[in-house]
């Protein structure tokens, strides 16, 4: 079977691995804009802990034998008291410093944290062994249950967590405590604990997207490192700190990069900032972001 002479086979297969970057681009996105939407951190360290939690993934079951399973658990929540750490050790002193100082800060993190790993564990990739071997036929393409579980986890993490920020009290007092931390302490509720929380959340869900790709790309101290820019491209698009923005570029842009790639594979590593320029251009907000007055 074919669509405008093309194998459906060949663009299905495509599709889906659009999809599947795409949920990685939407659960790094998002982490992403949660942490400069009520922090306003412009968290440049997110590739490498991302690559961290794929690290984890990989150690635990090195030194220690726990399986993917409990990994997928355990390695959020390493990322979670990493990140508690960062944001009270560093970040906590510039909040009422410019952005450009957080950035500066994050950069210089990424740079220690990347050259640490690749001084113990080398360049090379590391494998990883594929929990979920095997795929299914569905008729016009061949779904590796491991591709699917990580979309179908990818959709559950991220609409759950924007439901959480969104439509909670939890998410309501996150949000006031940014906007307006004079009167959240008024109400008795311990705001740099919330600011340090949140971090964590963020962290802890590149440390999620990390674990989850472990199994698909060979565990290595680069792995974020191109992914980041890309990622900071797609929050951008999205709007600044828009939770929603985040999700739906997110696999918007991976769904369109997996079929250039089919169609005209040297445009598809440039195609996610000429859509930005494009958006900026039209709508510097973004597609959801909210116009200043």
């Amino acid at each position: 079977m074919e669509i405008l002479g093309i194998p459906i086979q060949a663009l299905a297969g495509q599709l889906l691995l659009g999809i599947v970057n795409g949920s990685f681009y939407a659960m790094l996105s998002l982490g992403l804009a949660i942490i400069f939407g009520l922090l306003h951190i412009a968290n440049f360290v997110h590739g490498a802990q991302y690559m961290v939690g794929a690290f984890v993934t990989w150690m635990l079951l090195q030194y220690l034998g726990i399986s993917y399973w409990w990994a997928l658990l355990l390695a959020p929540a390493v990322m979670f008291c990493l990140g508690v750490a960062i944001e009270y050790v560093f970040l906590r002193r510039i909040y009422e410093l410019d952005h450009f100082y957080g950035l500066l800060m994050t950069f210089g993190l990424l740079l220690m944290i990347e050259s640490i790993f690749r001084y113990y564990f080398g360049s090379t990739g590391l494998p990883y062994e594929n929990p979920l071997p095997g795929g299914i036929n569905v008729g016009f393409m061949f779904l590796p249950y491991y591709r699917a579980w990580v979309v179908g986890v990818s959709l559950v993490v991220c609409f759950g967590t924007w439901f959480m920020i969104e439509r909670t009290k939890l998410g309501s007092y996150l949000r006031a405590s940014t906007e307006n931390p004079e009167m959240v302490l008024a109400f008795g509720i311990n705001v740099p604990l919330l600011l340090t929380l949140t971090y964590g959340f963020g962290v802890a869900l590149a440390g999620f997207a990390g674990a989850m790709a472990a199994p698909i790309t060979n565990v290595s101290p680069t792995m974020g490192t191109h992914l980041i820019i890309i990622i900071f491209a797609v929050v951008v698009i999205g709007g600044l700190g828009s939770i929603m923005g985040s999700i739906v570029t997110g696999f918007a842009l991976g769904i369109l990069e997996g079929l250039t790639k089919f169609f005209f594979a040297p445009a598809s590593t440039t195609l996610v900032f000429v859509v930005m320029v494009l958006i900026l251009f039209i709508r510097p907000a973004g597609l959801f972001g909210k116009e200043r007055p």
